[in-house]
């Protein structure tokens, strides 16, 4: 095995920005205990680019594969709106889409918080779907309990707004939080499935209660989503909501 010992290496043209290889494809570069391999930027063999440092341990463009856990695309903040548009970055680059809604309290007590998809751009958003709604709950007073399948939540071959959560409480104390995951929307050959998850507070039915809502379907369309939308039922509403990628 050939050794090179070097303080220092730099590339051929001392003082000007250029890249600097180390071996050839199916090469390994060694460095032994206690050396140190100082790089802005590290890239594998096929140019594609693992991580960058702006030099003060500050990384970007870090590989999602690298990193192994959700990529952050976009956070929206609403404020008395209307609803919240994902209009862009929803394609291709990744196989499932993660959206996290937190703190989203509605202006108008028992209204329902929804979402529905669009295959141009967010133009329009009327995508058929057929769904499924379930949730457990529990009356704060401890009057009621229990678990049901809600058919009047679902959806059947309908481009209507899905709801994700129902009657959702609007005190100053009381709040709707989820996620929703949406599975290959760029697919042009299967429908495309999503499940959520929710955790609210219930207000407008006149017993406050903690409910846990489950609501799954598909997009019955091989045409490729790329827009999701949120929004309440009736009014505006508070909170923010992330877009992962996966």
């Amino acid at each position: 095995m050939s050794r090179v010992y070097s303080d220092t290496v730099l590339p051929e043209d001392s003082g000007v920005s250029q890249d600097l290889t180390l071996g050839t494809t199916g090469d390994t570069v060694q460095v032994t205990s206690g050396a140190t391999l100082k790089l802005n930027t590290v890239k594998d063999s096929g140019g594609n680019t693992i991580f960058t440092s702006d030099g003060s341990g500050n990384l970007s463009s870090l590989n999602s594969e690298f990193t192994g856990g959700p990529t952050l695309i976009q956070s929206q903040t609403a404020s008395g709106d209307a609803s919240i548009s994902f209009t862009a970055n929803i394609d291709s680059t990744y196989r499932v889409y993660l959206f996290k809604f937190i703190d989203i309290g509605p202006t108008s007590d028992g209204t329902d918080f929804t979402f529905n998809g669009s295959t141009d751009g967010g133009s329009t958003y009327a995508v058929t779907k057929t769904t499924t709604f379930f949730r457990a709950y529990h009356a704060e007073g401890d009057s009621s309990s229990g678990l049901d399948y809600e058919p009047n939540e679902d959806l059947s071959q309908s481009t209507a707004y899905q709801n994700l959560s129902i009657y959702c409480g609007a005190d100053a104390d009381e709040c709707t939080a989820g996620e929703l995951y949406l599975y290959v929307p760029s697919s042009t050959t299967y429908v495309k499935h999503f499940y959520s998850t929710v955790a609210m507070t219930q207000g407008g039915e006149g017993v406050d209660s903690a409910q846990n809502i489950f609501t799954a379907g598909y997009f019955n369309t091989a045409t490729a989503i790329n827009a999701i939308d949120f929004k309440c039922s009736a009014g505006n509403f508070d909170g923010t909501i992330k877009m992962y990628g996966l």
